[in-house]
Protein backbone atom coordinates (compact mmCIF):
# COMPACT_ATOMS: atom_id res chain seq x y z
CA UNK A 1 0.00 0.00 0.00
CA UNK A 2 1.39 3.42 -0.93
CA UNK A 3 2.00 6.04 1.76
CA UNK A 4 -0.68 8.20 0.14
CA UNK A 5 -3.29 5.46 0.23
CA UNK A 6 -2.32 4.50 3.78
CA UNK A 7 -2.83 8.09 5.00
CA UNK A 8 -6.13 8.40 3.14
CA UNK A 9 -7.24 5.10 4.66
CA UNK A 10 -6.51 6.50 8.15
CA UNK A 11 -8.48 9.66 7.40
CA UNK A 12 -11.46 7.77 5.99
CA UNK A 13 -11.46 5.41 8.98
CA UNK A 14 -11.60 8.41 11.33
CA UNK A 15 -14.41 10.04 9.32
CA UNK A 16 -12.25 12.96 8.16
CA UNK A 17 -13.64 13.02 4.61
CA UNK A 18 -14.82 15.74 2.25
CA UNK A 19 -16.30 15.54 -1.23
CA UNK A 20 -15.23 18.19 -3.75
CA UNK A 21 -17.91 19.98 -5.74
CA UNK A 22 -16.62 18.24 -8.87
CA UNK A 23 -16.72 14.95 -6.97
CA UNK A 24 -20.40 15.48 -6.04
CA UNK A 25 -21.25 16.31 -9.64
CA UNK A 26 -19.53 13.19 -10.97
CA UNK A 27 -21.07 10.96 -8.30
CA UNK A 28 -24.54 12.27 -9.15
CA UNK A 29 -23.94 11.89 -12.89
CA UNK A 30 -23.03 8.21 -12.49
CA UNK A 31 -25.65 7.56 -9.76
CA UNK A 32 -23.03 6.62 -7.16
CA UNK A 33 -23.96 6.90 -3.49
CA UNK A 34 -21.55 8.94 -1.35
CA UNK A 35 -22.33 6.79 1.67
CA UNK A 36 -21.64 3.53 -0.18
CA UNK A 37 -18.50 4.99 -1.72
CA UNK A 38 -17.09 5.82 1.72
CA UNK A 39 -18.30 2.53 3.22
CA UNK A 40 -16.63 0.61 0.39
CA UNK A 41 -13.27 2.32 0.77
CA UNK A 42 -11.81 -0.57 2.80
CA UNK A 43 -11.90 -2.68 -0.36
CA UNK A 44 -10.17 -0.04 -2.51
CA UNK A 45 -7.35 -1.25 -4.76
CA UNK A 46 -4.60 1.14 -5.77
CA UNK A 47 -4.50 1.81 -9.53
CA UNK A 48 -2.17 4.84 -9.73
CA UNK A 49 -0.36 6.88 -7.08
CA UNK A 50 0.50 10.57 -7.41
CA UNK A 51 2.42 11.43 -4.20
CA UNK A 52 3.96 14.58 -5.70
CA UNK A 53 0.88 16.06 -7.34
CA UNK A 54 1.05 19.89 -7.04
CA UNK A 55 -2.40 20.23 -5.41
CA UNK A 56 -1.49 17.55 -2.85
CA UNK A 57 -0.84 13.82 -2.78
CA UNK A 58 -3.58 11.78 -4.38
CA UNK A 59 -4.26 8.37 -5.83
CA UNK A 60 -6.64 6.64 -8.19
CA UNK A 61 -8.30 3.58 -6.69
CA UNK A 62 -10.72 0.96 -7.88
CA UNK A 63 -13.76 0.48 -5.69
CA UNK A 64 -17.03 -1.39 -6.20
CA UNK A 65 -20.60 -0.27 -5.67
CA UNK A 66 -23.29 -2.30 -3.91
CA UNK A 67 -23.86 -4.31 -7.09
CA UNK A 68 -20.16 -5.05 -7.51
CA UNK A 69 -19.78 -2.66 -10.44
CA UNK A 70 -16.44 -0.86 -10.75
CA UNK A 71 -15.90 2.74 -9.73
CA UNK A 72 -12.68 4.71 -10.14
CA UNK A 73 -12.16 7.24 -7.36
CA UNK A 74 -9.45 9.87 -7.06
CA UNK A 75 -8.78 10.48 -3.36
CA UNK A 76 -6.47 13.26 -2.29
CA UNK A 77 -5.15 15.32 0.61
CA UNK A 78 -4.84 19.10 0.14
CA UNK A 79 -1.30 20.38 -0.41
CA UNK A 80 0.43 21.43 2.79
CA UNK A 81 -2.23 19.84 5.00
CA UNK A 82 -2.53 16.57 6.87
CA UNK A 83 -6.30 16.26 6.28
CA UNK A 84 -9.03 15.77 5.18
CA UNK A 85 -9.27 12.93 2.67
CA UNK A 86 -11.02 14.44 -0.34
CA UNK A 87 -12.97 12.68 -3.07
CA UNK A 88 -11.68 14.67 -6.03
CA UNK A 89 -13.72 12.75 -8.59
CA UNK A 90 -15.37 9.37 -9.11
CA UNK A 91 -16.61 7.74 -12.27
CA UNK A 92 -17.46 4.48 -13.97
CA UNK A 93 -14.38 3.31 -15.89
CA UNK A 94 -14.77 3.53 -19.67
CA UNK A 95 -14.22 0.04 -21.17
CA UNK A 96 -12.70 1.69 -24.25
CA UNK A 97 -9.93 3.10 -22.05
CA UNK A 98 -9.55 0.47 -19.32
CA UNK A 99 -8.99 -3.28 -19.49
CA UNK A 100 -11.69 -5.51 -17.99
CA UNK A 101 -9.91 -5.55 -14.62
CA UNK A 102 -10.17 -1.70 -14.54
CA UNK A 103 -6.59 -1.60 -13.24
CA UNK A 104 -4.72 -1.03 -16.50
CA UNK A 105 -5.27 1.41 -19.33
CA UNK A 106 -5.72 -0.20 -22.74
CA UNK A 107 -2.75 1.66 -24.25
CA UNK A 108 -0.46 -0.03 -21.70
CA UNK A 109 0.87 -3.51 -22.36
Amino acid sequence: MSATLKRIHQLVASGDVRISLHGYEELAEDDISVRKLIQGFDEAVLVEDYPDYPKGPCCLVLQRDGLGLPIHVVWGIPSGRASPAVVVTAYRPDPNIWHEDCLRRRHES
